[in-house]
């Protein structure tokens, strides 16, 4: 008869490490099942099988449980049973699990990014297993339903009312995307807008031609018609048709070029062997504390370039009044109106990954989902630096190199 090995504290120790995982989710399962029993009991005012003793007592009685229902979270699936309760007044919703509820909100999150990332439908299943378990309702046929659960919360979305936002700022970008069996790229046209109180939302996301002047305008619109009141600056890059449709429909706001893409589309025009030079006059630029320091920057390099790059100068000087437009905002929001980073920033995973949506037959398709994603994103935004000061500017505050001028009586008020 063979000998049992005997127990020691390693092994015992590594037993316990290998189930670690299995041992957690075990006690998350308990700890949920005994959260679902413990709000019957707060609801009828009663622990299980005790009477009803008074006659003022909240009406109803338990009655079992209903199918075993799978949980997904992201350290696992679970399974847990709903207490089911009769002859209640109203309905019973449970606050912990509600009806139709299969995953968590950072399970939910999570899956626009995996299916960004680069997952093919078909390998969805197995990753979905290794990440979250064996009983994950995960499959590709569920995550087609989720594609369309997007799809119709983002029809709802766009048709949202926006007459209570009061946007100051705006952010416009195009994300080419690459859809499959189209010909030309399209581009997902985004507006982010900060408000007076200092958060940044998603005002906008529309498949269309970048650098369309119909594009861009069919957006301002339907802001427009939706009820959107006029902000104070758009920021974008060098879209020649945004800018045409802003001077169509709103000739009086003020519009700000995105410096990082100034910069690069300047390089471009030099040689080589000039541009870490060059990038470091061009990059103090923006960074000059006013605008007679900011010109004085350009007419060094312009004379220092004008003969060995005179392509390059002749693009620092294109718009240039575009560019220096954010001197006449608060020197605490420089940092924001000086690029399009507000939109880059959470473009970068998308940007990364859509060279995967070849999957996409049609632009359209591709839509929702990033919208999705610029959703998830929109929860981490940061607030802008100089919040307080958003109500002023809202209110027409006229600022000079970053100072503001005599306010005006409303100005007063908003402060």
């Amino acid at each position: 008869m063979e000998k049992r090995k005997p127990t020691t504290p390693e092994s015992q120790a590594s037993s316990t490490w290998e189930h670690l995982e299995d041992f957690v989710r075990g006690h998350v399962q308990q700890f949920i099942q005994a959260l679902l029993e413990e709000e019957v009991t707060e609801l009828l005012g009663r622990a299980k099988s005790a009477r009803r003793d008074a006659v003022d007592t909240v009406p109803g009685y338990r009655n079992g449980y209903g199918k075993p229902r799978q949980l997904t979270l992201t350290s696992g699936t679970i399974t847990v049973r709903r207490p089911r309760v009769r002859d209640l007044n109203a309905r019973f919703v449970s606050r912990v699990l509600p009806l139709f509820k299969r995953q968590t909100k950072e399970v939910s999150e999570l899956l626009p990014q995996l299916y960004l990332h680069g997952l093919a439908l078909g390998d969805f299943d197995l990753a979905l297993r290794g990440l979250l378990g064996e009983g994950a309702p995960l499959s590709p046929a569920s995550l087609l339903r989720l594609k369309a659960q997007w799809q119709g919360e983002y029809e709802t979305w766009k048709q949202r009312r926006l007459d209570n936002l009061e946007v100051v700022y705006i952010w416009a970008d195009g994300l080419y995307v690459k859809a499959g069996l189209e010909d030309t790229k399209a581009a997902l046209l985004v507006m982010i807008g900060v408000l007076t109180n200092g958060q940044k939302v998603v005002l906008a996301v529309e498949s269309g031609q970048r650098e369309s002047k119909e594009s861009w305008g069919m957006m301002l619109r339907d802001l427009r018609k939706r009820g959107l009141k006029p902000w104070r600056c758009t920021i974008a890059d060098g879209h020649l048709g945004l800018w045409a449709a802003l001077g169509e429909q709103y000739p009086m706001l003020a519009e700000q070029r995105c410096w990082n893409h100034r910069i690069l589309n300047v390089l471009d025009a030099m040689p080589k062997k000039h541009q870490a030079e060059a990038r470091t006059l061009l990059s103090a630029m923006p960074y000059a504390e006013t605008q007679a320091a900011c010109e004085t920057l350009r007419g060094q390099f312009t004379a220092r370039y004008r003969k060995l790059a005179p392509k390059a100068v002749e693009r620092l000087a294109d718009d240039w009044e575009r560019l220096v437009t954010f001197y006449q905002f608060p020197r605490e929001h420089w940092p924001h109106l000086r690029t399009t980073n507000v939109v880059e920033s959470p473009f970068a995973t998308v940007r990364l990954r859509t060279t995967a949506a070849k999957r996409f037959k049609k632009v359209e398709n591709a839509t929702a989902l990033i919208w999705k994603l610029l959703q998830v994103a929109e929860s981490t935004f940061r607030r802008l630096k100089g919040t307080e000061l958003l109500p002023i500017v809202y209110a027409g505050a006229q600022y000079v190199d970053g100072v503001q001028q005599n306010m005006s009586k409303q100005q007063k008020l908003a402060a």
